[in-house]
């Protein structure tokens, strides 16, 4: 821990270092922070921040309100221009959409970070189940059916990270125990799916399928559908899901060949 806040520190003794630490104090539900809550968040001095925010409005990464200050359209642009990202958003789009159509519920696509799932799209209708879920969001992989089925296939030697750290708790149902969740990763490898059962939201089920690199085995991407509880019923969407993935696996690879 203390090993940890030093790294911390010395990110932050450059001015690049104290303008990401307040670019990333917003959380997903933050639309606009106040001056004094990004000082509390960053653990900078005040005239830092305001001085650093104040350069980070000048450059369109931060705009001031009233409120506060809130993240800029300077940065969805630099977003979009992520190259590996944004190719694999355009060629799956398609994909998306018919699997949308077929199904009318909640689709995702999402990559993997770390021990993380990076949402980087989601389309719903009026229908659509409340979800935590949101484009360019995060969410722990053993708690989704994207993350489950994105860890199954990066390779065991990637699963005790996440089997041996700690597995939040976020619903009273999701699966803490690892070997219940190895179980789980093992299905996942041997079917090409993956579940949830109200391990991230309370009422929420979804399927998961994972977009293959050409050899077959190591995920590059994975698609989900997901729905309330009542209505939904993941195992009759499998089929749909795992055909868009597989589609679009196939895609990526005539491209990259």
């Amino acid at each position: 821990m203390e090993e940890h806040a030093q790294d911390r520190n010395r990110d932050r003794d450059t001015v690049l270092g104290k303008a990401l630490a307040i670019l990333r104090a917003f959380g997903p539900a933050d639309s606009v922070l106040p001056l004094a809550e990004l000082v509390r968040r960053t653990e900078l001095p005040k005239g830092t921040v305001h001085r650093v925010a104040g350069d980070l409005v000048h450059h369109r990464m931060l705009d001031r309100t009233e409120h506060g200050y809130r993240l800029s359209g300077g940065l969805f642009e630099l977003g979009l221009r992520a190259a590996a990202e944004r190719t694999l958003m355009e060629l799956a789009m398609p994909f998306l959409q018919d699997l949308y159509e077929r199904t009318h519920e909640t689709v995702h696509l999402g990559v993997r970070d770390g021990h993380e799932v990076v949402y980087i799209a989601k389309i719903g209708g009026h229908r659509q189940a409340k979800a935590p879920s949101r484009t360019g969001g995060r969410m722990p992989m053993h708690c989704t059916a994207i993350g489950k089925v994105l860890l199954a296939h990066a390779g065991e030697e990637e699963w005790p990270a996440v089997l041996n750290g700690p597995l939040e708790r976020r619903t009273p149902r999701t699966v803490v125990a690892p070997g219940m969740l190895r179980r789980q990763l093992e299905r996942a490898v041997e079917t090409g799916l993956a579940y949830e059962s109200e391990e991230s939201t309370p009422g929420l089920l979804c399927v998961a399928a994972p977009v293959l690199e050409a050899d077959g085995r190591t995920a590059v991407a994975a698609i989900s559908v997901s729905g309330p509880v009542g209505r939904f019923r993941p195992e009759s969407h499998a089929n749909a899901v795992r055909a868009a993935a597989t589609v679009l696996g196939s895609t990526l690879a005539r491209r990259e060949h």
